[in-house]
């Protein structure tokens, strides 16, 4: 058997508040007048058992938020090991140790260093153990305890919001839910009534109540009227420990608005209107408007106009404007002054959206009275018809009448009308008008094929007041008469084999005929007289319109006659009869055996694989054109060649001879100067003009120069002045270039070739390192040294 050692644990009440502490079986009424040890024993299978006393404490409370200047005592730690002699350590771990709760390790006991808040954390698990000092084991078992915080009443209740927002239909009945608010409180809601909140109205009545449990806000009032008030302002408190005096309160605002219902019926401010309008006016031309007036919004002030009665249901109209929720008169249909001069209507409006619990305040609509005058105004000529169809023959006379107009000034005056053709309708002037009655008729003579209708206005204008004038359209159609012979459908050029049969159809023949008969067309064809004997082909009419040629014989000769000239005559079967002749070319040709062509010239047997006489001639002849044109061109070339270079004695100036070389250009006034490319030291003041034949010759006298490179001043002053002092070496103005650049410019040569500052010898043998390509350049200056050493 394994020996126990014991773990004594000792609290003790801090002042000024008890501390409570709870058994594992059953809870104690208080806590022993007397200090009581807690022996806790264990064995290898970790059960716990009780020795020397009957309690073991697991559990201990302390109050929150203490006040006091020192540390709050917890309590004490202490084991029977403990001798008193400091041989024991006392060791605090677990929730806040060594923070929040510190020990004495001589002598156990355990104190809170700060304010503990519940609502922060509201239990703490700390362990105990004492340890020998100087092996450092433990003397007893490791033994876990709980503080847990006991609550006071430190917070008050706080709404979910501090805003609420709610709305509720006007005209609600009492006790109507509008809103429910929340208050929590952070307090414990298992001990106490520290976190039972109970709410009250504090602003907002005798309109509305809230229910003290639940924060349920309901209509207090009946007939609550959104048209008299439409906002509250409800002011609720929720306060902690049941509401008693003492506890702890919070508060919030709840804005409620007054929702519409359609509890107003439209009103008219006035009972009667009065508009005018010109009888002149438009369908769909507004009038007048007129609004009825509506408390409610939205929905609810939506208002429909109808006109229910009166003398002007059929005349005029109303409709709605969704916008201003107006109501807009408008004509429905013309006015006339002369019928009518004053309507009266009776105009109703309503709401279209009507709730059935407030029928009883009466019926949602409200009528009023219209009265529309009719205002005259000078109307321009009415024609009796909309428009006037009217016909003539195409063969009619001019001056023929066609038909009449009739138009007449609608106001009571009634002016007097004439009459007038459009002429932008009538560009050729085909028709006229009789200004006085409206008789139409032509002035031209018609012809329906060239035009079927005729299209144009007519005006009538009333004689006192030039400005009212109205238009009809005028259709004539001309009416056709037969005026046209038929003729035939298309050209027609057909063939005949030479090997044809008698009574063989060769060719279909159409016709047409321009008019237009009534009865439709009948066409007739048969062979001219003149061609009707001894015709080689016959003409059969099919009856429809159509008619075929048809062989008379049994085989043809192209080389005895190669072509035949057929006229036929078509004729109509109207009144009168009219008839032409067509003419029908007739080929022959030879077919193969599926009477298919294949040869209709004569010549075609003559030369069966050759070109035609024709062409042959042409190809000659384009051979001979070709080579002329050779011939005179070479001639002109040898000419050119033989030509003189100065043809006449003239001013050379007057003509113009190319020799491809450019001269002074523009800005040459007096001949080119190859100064401009000499050095300016070597400028002569002396100069010829070359741009003319100098009359005298004479000599430049120049100034010799000791400059370096003599040997080629001299030769280019040489070949000057050979060129000056020639006349006869064209041209005058031309540029001789002899390769010379001058001295260079001030600023001296940029080359390397001169940088050296001495006349000393430059070695160039690294020329010879630099490749192929500087061969040539290194054999130069490579020689020239050499030669210098020699």
């Amino acid at each position: 058997m394994r020996t126990y050692r014991y773990f004594l644990l000792l609290f003790w009440v801090g002042q000024p508040y008890p501390t409570l502490s709870t058994p594992l079986s059953k809870r104690t009424s208080g806590f022993p007048a007397k200090k009581r040890a807690l022996e806790l024993s264990g064995n290898s299978k970790n059960e716990l058992n009780r020795s020397k006393r009957s309690w073991m404490w697991n559990q201990f409370f302390l109050l929150e938020e203490y006040t006091g200047s020192d540390y709050q005592y917890v309590g004490k730690l202490h084991s029977d090991q403990d001798r008193g002699d400091g041989s024991l350590k006392y060791i605090l771990s677990g929730d806040g140790a060594g923070d929040l709760f510190i020990i004495n390790e001589n002598t156990g006991d355990i104190q809170a260093t700060k304010r503990l808040d519940r609502e922060e954390k509201p239990v703490y698990i700390l362990r105990a153990q004492a340890i020998n000092r100087r092996t450092g084991r433990p003397v007893e078992p490791e033994s876990e305890f709980i503080i847990k915080i006991h609550d006071i009443n430190d917070n008050e209740p706080i709404f979910t919001k501090e805003v609420y927002t709610a709305t509720v239909p006007e005209m609600s009945d009492v006790g109507t839910f509008v809103v429910q608010v929340t208050a929590t409180d952070a307090d414990d809601p298992t001990y106490g009534n520290s976190a039972k909140v109970v709410y009250s109205i504090l602003q907002g009545q005798p309109y509305f109540s809230v229910e003290s449990e639940t924060g349920i806000i309901k209509t207090a009032l009946l007939n609550m009227d959104r048209e008299n008030r439409e906002q509250y302002q409800v002011v609720i408190q929720a306060k902690d420990m049941g509401g008693q005096m003492g506890g702890l309160s919070g508060t919030t605002t709840v804005n409620i608005t007054l929702t519409d219902v359609n509890d107003n019926p439209p009103r008219f401010p006035q009972s009667s209107y009065q508009f005018k309008t010109p009888e002149s006016s438009p369908p769909g031309t507004p009038i007048g408007r007129i609004k009825a007036s509506d408390a409610d919004v939205g929905e609810n002030a939506e208002i429909e106009y109808s006109i229910t009665d009166g003398e002007g249901l059929d005349m005029f109209d109303v409709i709605t404007d969704q916008e201003t929720q107006e109501g807009i008169i408008t004509v429905k249909k013309l006015l006339d002054f002369e019928k009518k001069k004053v309507y009266t209507l009776k105009v109703e409006a309503s709401n279209p959206h009507v709730e059935p619990r407030f029928l009883y305040l009466g019926p949602f609509k409200d009528s009023a009275t219209v009265r529309i005058v009719v205002e005259d105004v000078d109307e321009p000529p009415v024609f009796s018809k909309l428009a006037y169809i009217l016909q003539i023959r195409e063969d009619a006379q001019i001056n023929t009448t066609i038909g009449s107009v009739t138009a007449q000034d609608p106001d009571a005056a009634r002016n007097p009308v004439k009459y007038s053709v459009d002429r932008h309708t009538d560009m050729d002037r085909i028709f006229n008008i009789d200004s006085g009655n409206g008789s139409i008729f032509t002035s031209k003579l018609l012809d329906r094929e060239t035009l079927l209708w005729h299209n144009i206005t007519v005006i009538a204008t009333e004689i006192n007041n030039p400005k009212q004038s109205s238009r009809v359209p005028l259709y004539i159609k001309v009416l056709d008469v037969n005026d046209n012979a038929p003729e035939f459908a298309e050209f027609y050029e057909t063939f005949v084999c030479e090997k044809a049969k008698a009574d063989q159809l060769i060719q279909t023949l159409r016709a047409v005929d321009k008019d237009d008969p009534y009865s439709g067309h009948q066409f007739s064809f048969s062979l001219a007289p003149e061609a009707a004997s001894g015709s080689n082909f016959t003409i059969q009419d099919n009856k429809d319109n159509t008619a075929g040629i048809l062989t008379r014989k049994n085989g043809y000769n192209r080389h005895e006659m190669s072509t035949y000239l057929l006229p036929v005559v078509i004729s109509d079967n109207d009144y009168p009869v009219q008839s032409s002749t067509g003419t029908v070319t007739v080929r022959v040709c030879a077919c193969d055996h599926h009477g298919n062509m294949q040869s209709c010239h004569a010549e075609a047997l003559i030369h069966p694989t050759g070109l035609s006489t024709g062409a042959l001639v042409a190809i000659l002849l384009c051979i001979v054109i070709l080579l002329v044109t050779v011939v005179l061109f070479a001639a002109l070339r040898r000419q050119r060649k033989k030509e003189p270079l100065i043809i006449s004695k003239e001013d050379i100036r007057d003509n113009i001879v190319s020799y491809n070389d450019e001269g002074g250009g523009e800005e040459d006034t007096q001949a080119f100067d190859i100064g401009t490319l000499r050095n300016p030291e070597a400028i002569e003041d002396s100069k010829l003009r070359r741009d003319i034949v100098p009359e005298a010759l004479f000599l430049p006298r120049r100034t010799p120069t000791a400059r370096d490179n003599t040997d080629v001043r001299d030769f280019i002053n040489q070949r000057l002045k050979e060129n000056d002092t020639d006349p006869t070496a064209p041209p005058y103005d031309s540029l001789a270039t002899y390769a010379y650049e001058g001295t260079g410019s001030v600023a001296d040569s940029l080359s390397s070739l001169e940088s050296v500052t001495t006349d000393g010898d430059q070695d160039y043998d690294y020329l010879s390192d630099w490749g192929p390509r500087f061969k040539k350049l290194a054999d130069m200056y490579g020689g020239v040294d050499s030669d210098k050493d020699s």
